[in-house]
This record gives structure tokens, C-alpha cells and sequence, in this order.
């Protein structure tokens, strides 16, 4: 690997290695479309305003608690790439620990060969969400520190 970054959880790089082996966009949105219907059903109770990923086109919510010092997340949104995109970060983090999802980058994404097909508000989508999935981290992390 040449990146400097540190190494990927490895869930999520199991995720990116496999969009990776898709040839082509295509299969890609296919996968995207696959994860979102496996996302597990979202309550109508978290779709509030402090859930919400601000600066999607598309209603993104996200919630995250922290069990035995590991990232769970859930979330849903109304369109079904983005659900997809929400689904592969779902699953790619959680699972892992709050101080190394804040210490990631999310240039894990043009390894998935998904950024050259993302429109740039998807991709600005996908931004937005692992960003607030990163600041419930650092969040929920400070809780349990103080």
C-alpha cells in the first residue's frame, strides 16, 4: 500500500476491496442499491432534526451509540444511492473505535472507483455523512473520557 494514511478497519476495507473488483460504475450502483436494501430498518423516531446530515440533497439521518468501547451506527436516508452510500459506511464503521474513525480520511472512497462516478452532489453527500459519522465519534469518545 503507498498511502500514508493509516491502514483501513477492516470491515471497511473489505468493503472498498470488493467495490474495487466491480469493472465497471455500473456494477457499482448495483452494490450501492444491494447495501441499501439490506440496511436495517430505520425508526420514524430518529428521523429528527439533531439527526439529520445537513448539506445532503437527499433527508440523510444518522445515529450512533457506543457499546464495549465500539462505533454502532444507524441510519436511513430518502433516496436509495445515498442509502447505499450511507449502508457501505454503516457497515465499513461500524464496529470499530470512536478514536480511530476520527483519525480516518475519506480518500478511502476513490479507492472504491465510486468517486468517478458520483455526481459531485452525491460525493458531496458521501462527505457529509462520514463527516457527521465522525463527529458522533469524537462525541460519543469526549463522553466516555469525561
Amino acid at each position: 500500500m503507498t498511502q500514508s494514511a493509516p491502514l483501513l478497519p477492516a470491515e471497511l476495507d473489505k468493503m472498498v476491496q470488493r467495490f474495487k473488483r466491480a469493472s465497471e460504475p455500473k456494477r457499482r450502483y448495483e452494490q450501492l442499491l444491494w447495501l441499501a436494501q439490506k440496511l436495517e430498518p430505520f425508526p420514524d423516531a430518529g428521523k429528527v432534526e439533531a439527526n439529520k446530515v445537513s448539506g445532503c440533497v437527499s433527508q440523510v439521518y444518522v445515529t450512533a451509540s457506543l457499546e464495549d468501547g465500539k462505533m454502532l451506527y444507524c441510519g436511513d436516508s430518502d433516496a436509495q444511492l445515498t442509502k447505499g452510500l450511507l449502508a457501505f459506511l454503516i457497515k465499513g464503521l461500524s464496529g470499530t473505535s470512536p478514536d480511530r474513525i476520527v483519525g480516518l480520511t475519506p480518500d478511502f472512497i476513490q479507492d472504491t472507483g465510486l468517486a468517478v462516478s458520483l455526481t459531485p452532489s452525491r460525493a458531496n453527500g458521501f462527505h457529509n455523512i462520514f463527516k457527521k459519522m465522525q463527529a458522533l465519534a469524537l462525541a460519543l469518545s469526549n463522553e466516555c473520557k469525561a
